[in-house]
């Protein structure tokens, strides 16, 4: 039975776990809290404390995904979770034979440039933030590995209990003052994928060494509030500036495996989103 280590098992890494087991992948899940995962083999532990990931060097999985988020929107942060806690992890599986693939959750923030242009995996990731600059250090770490990698360069996630874009809707008094170009993927289809490219691994057929994970319809801000609160059934008169800032990401890349997106752009996302959440309040 092929091995699969989750360090991050939180919304995203959770959902990734759940979906591999249930096609009967030996899943072992790496989180700080200890709430546990049906059917998954929970390892309560701290990636910036090395000493809490000792028991992390028997598992010896076929492949690793690092799916962790940081405490918090600082370089502090970024560094302790993304890189120190990457070469923490790494270091545990540095005799490990077994390790096929390293897959590294990372973000489309690596991508600081305003540009009209439709940017993709051939774009220098030119960064403008810490956020950027600590995401790309540490897919550098990938560099010295032996074994096959791949970064995963998500867009903003968006689904259950995400409903930033849903809370400000009504309100266009508390809109974003500048109208910028946005890129998202549903938290559904960020799963899917990564279970996707897994499926690949454990089959031996090659993949890429970095995707955008996004949907096929970059969109600025403006335009999905409006679409969004029209949606709510909320009356609002807001004159769309023009648009500035932002970049469109292409998933081309992505879509070039043969994966599907159950949510394509941000209406088909947003409407099962709005569903779910007014059969959550039906049934309260």
């Amino acid at each position: 039975m092929p091995k699969v280590l989750i360090v991050g098992c939180g919304d995203l890494g959770g959902t990734v776990a759940t979906q591999l087991s249930s096609l009967g992948i030996d899943v072992i899940g790496v989180r700080r809290s200890d709430a546990p995962i049906e059917s998954v083999h929970m390892i309560q532990a701290d990636i910036t404390q090395p000493a809490s990931l000792t028991s992390l060097k028997q598992t010896r999985p076929e492949i690793l995904i690092y799916c962790v988020a940081a405490n918090g929107q600082t370089d502090e942060q970024y560094k302790a979770h993304y890189v120190d806690g990457l070469r923490n992890v790494l270091a545990t599986q540095s005799e490990n034979s077994n390790l096929k693939h390293v897959f590294f959750v990372s973000s489309t923030r690596v991508y600081g440039q305003k540009t009209e242009a439709l940017l993709d995996e051939s774009t220098p990731a030119i960064a403008t933030d810490f956020g950027g600059e600590r995401l790309l250090e540490a897919e550098a770490l990938l560099d010295k590995l032996s074994c096959n990698t791949t970064v995963l360069r998500l867009s903003g996630i968006y689904g259950a209990g995400r409903l930033r874009m849903i809370n400000l809707a009504p309100n266009p008094l508390n809109w974003p003052s500048q109208n910028s170009w946005t890129n998202r993927i549903h938290k559904d289809d960020a799963a899917a994928f990564i279970v996707f490219l897994v499926k690949e691994v454990l089959a031996n057929k090659p993949i890429q060494t970095c995707f955008i994970v996004t949907d096929s319809k970059p969109s600025c801000q403006y335009d999905v509030l409006s679409w969004i609160a029209n949606q709510m059934q909320v009356n609002i008169d807001v004159k769309s500036p023009v648009i500035d800032g932002g970049k469109r990401l292409s998933n081309q890349t992505m879509l070039s495996t043969g994966f599907t997106l159950q949510y394509p752009d941000f209406k088909a996302g947003y409407q099962a989103v709005l569903a779910s959440t007014a059969k959550e309040v039906v049934a309260s």
